[in-house]
């Protein structure tokens, strides 16, 4: 199985879908992650996943723009309010709103982000835990 997780910075959600993915499926499965405008992974992701014994400090954000939808069987777009990014092609496609746990208000602490990264990789995990239900059955 050939998965794909946008969203637009690469730094968040995806990369949290990117690493849990990889861990849930195993090795069988090829697992990436993108976006439409990257930047780089955010701190609160990598402490997020460690959390949970996986490790993403050697991930780097990408752009979508150079890959083939067609080369996945599955693009998961992660965006809530933001405009997620699309690549055309005739693979499946799934959407999983959810908010970025990033945020550019002052007001947040260290442990409000680290609560809303927490909640964002939590969700994720239950997503790709349904799909991988759905898709055995």
């Amino acid at each position: 199985m050939k998965l794909l997780f946008l969203c637009v910075a690469n730094s968040a959600r995806s990369q949290m879908a990117e690493g849990l993915a990889r861990d849930l499926l195993g090795p069988g499965a090829e697992v990436m992650s993108a976006g439409s405008a990257p930047t780089k992974p955010n701190p609160y992701a990598i402490e997020a996943m460690a959390d949970r014994g996986i490790d993403i400090t050697s991930h780097t954000s990408k752009s979508f723009a150079s890959l083939d939808a067609a080369a996945f069987d599955y693009v998961i777009t992660l965006c809530a309010e933001e405009i997620c990014p699309w690549l055309p092609g005739k693979t499946q496609r799934l959407h999983w709103p959810i908010d970025d746990p990033a945020s550019a208000d002052p007001a947040l602490t260290p442990g409000d982000f680290r609560r809303r990264f927490a909640a964002a990789r939590d969700e994720i995990e239950t997503r790709i835990r349904e799909f991988m239900a759905a898709s055995t059955s």
